[in-house]
């Protein structure tokens, strides 16, 4: 989960893609056909974190519905979140640049996105991260 922790947002509207579930703080992106779906290990610039859960019990599932995401409105804009159990974050990698395992958890041990930077370590499975890939201030290709 990507939760807000310090900076400013604000809330944007968007259609989700159809057939896809969604967590409340997934990271999300833009699907390349007018729809935004949960980041993964491979996705580039992000818009926000998306603030309804969606589930394949839902009415909606299948449609493109608008969504709401939160959209941080400036560089200052800070995110905590969990960190996958393969590789350990260590004081040390505070200020460095990591990639994405999926929607809500950094993977410490990829450095191929660099899609966050770690702005403070919270204990060896919680950081803060600035999301550096975002759709208004970054270029990083999903692939």
């Amino acid at each position: 989960m990507f939760i807000p922790r310090r900076g400013h947002f604000h809330i944007e509207w968007y259609p989700k893609k159809a057939s896809t579930t969604f967590a409340l703080w997934d990271l999300v992106y833009a699907d390349g056909s007018g729809a935004i779906q949960p980041a993964d290990s491979t996705s580039g610039d992000h818009i926000g974190v998306c603030l309804k859960t969606i589930a394949a019990t839902d009415s909606d599932y299948a449609s493109n519905t608008l969504i709401p995401v939160l959209v941080p409105s400036d560089s200052r804009a800070e995110f905590e979140v969990d960190v996958d159990t393969g590789t350990a974050l260590t004081t040390a990698m505070v200020g460095s640049r990591y990639d994405l395992t999926d929607a809500n958890s950094l993977n410490v041990g990829g450095t191929s996105k660099k899609v966050v930077t770690i702005t403070k370590f919270v204990s060896a499975t919680k950081a803060w991260v600035k999301i550096n890939a975002m759709i208004a201030n970054a270029d990083v290709a999903t692939t």
